[in-house]
């Protein structure tokens, strides 16, 4: 018997992983972009989703743009509540199961040690609020819910990858002042991707004890400061020529929305319950990084 996955996103990161991710067999999978599957018409969506097919709906569509947020009050909501809430509905019609991606941002990043999913949410932003919001909305419509919070998500794709602008503004400038504090887990969208897989392939089989509130990151925290050290020590073991990293204090780099200061997830649940167990921040970095660089390779002989 074949079972459907319907991916509400198609141009964000984890969306393109989504895409090109390896499936169980008998399992398919469709992305639908804004064109097909708009969440700012929520009515429409949810018609769209109940008369889909879908075993699986998996929401990796959402608003994103953290700073612009603070105003762009009612966008956020519109896509992080209401298409949330618009996607819960029509699984539930379908009788379908939701997987729901959400954020670090949903806590205040005060707590001294890692967060896990019993922890008291408390956002300190629009985009924090929009998404806790949109968590608050899938509970409160669909009992068969995962609830997937990740941060610092990273990919070959997009300008809003945080190791592709690295690499940009290295290759431009000679020095570059890094935010040092900050804590958070650098997580590859592929590896998000690829947990979100093996959750539905489990609750397609049958797993009763797998819905919830999730979190999934790569294993290990560092900083923003930290992780641009880890980009640019690979770029010079392969002869790059790389900028000099200073670290600075948020202070130094005032932006409208603030950052969570501990962003590191405890995930230890996921893997409990799936037997899913995060590979460490570095070696996925380093996957990511030679993608890169091999694809702009490509390009340039062509």
């Amino acid at each position: 018997m074949a079972h459907h996955i319907l991916v509400a996103g198609r141009s964000g990161q984890i969306a393109r992983e989504l895409a090109r991710a390896a499936l169980p067999g008998g399992f398919t999978l469709e992305c639908r972009g804004r064109e097909s599957l708009d969440l700012m018409d929520p009515a429409r969506t949810a018609r769209l989703v109940a008369a889909s097919g879908a075993d699986i709906v998996i929401n990796a569509a959402a608003y994103t743009a953290v700073d612009k947020a603070e105003s762009e009050s009612d966008l956020a909501f519109r896509l992080n509540r209401d298409g949330a809430a618009a996607l819960a509905e029509g699984a539930a019609a379908r009788g379908a199961a939701l997987l729901h991606i959400s954020t670090d941002y949903v806590f205040d990043g005060t707590k001294p040690t890692p967060y896990d999913e019993e922890d008291p949410v408390n956002p300190i932003s629009v985009y924090g609020a929009s998404k806790e919001a949109g968590e608050r909305a899938v509970r409160e419509r669909i009992d068969r819910h995962v609830i997937l919070r990740t941060a610092w998500v990273y990919s070959p794709f997009g300008e809003g990858s945080f190791v592709r602008t690295m690499m940009r503004l290295g290759a431009e400038r000679p020095e570059l002042r890094i935010i040092d504090d900050q804590h958070g887990s650098p997580t590859a969208a592929t590896d998000v991707a690829q947990a979100l897989v093996a959750v539905a392939a489990a609750l397609i089989a049958g797993k009763a004890d797998g819905y919830g509130t999730f979190h999934f990151c790569n294993a290990g925290s560092t900083t923003r400061f930290g992780q641009a050290e880890a980009i640019f020590a690979w770029l010079a073991r392969r002869g790059r020529t790389v900028p000099r990293v200073t670290p600075i204090p948020s202070s130094a780099y005032p932006m409208p929305a603030r950052r969570p200061a501990n962003s590191v997830l405890d995930c230890g649940r996921i893997g409990r319950v799936y037997g899913i167990l995060p590979r460490d921040w570095h070696e996925a970095l380093e996957e990511c990084m030679a993608e890169i660089v091999a694809a702009g390779a490509t390009k340039d002989r062509s």
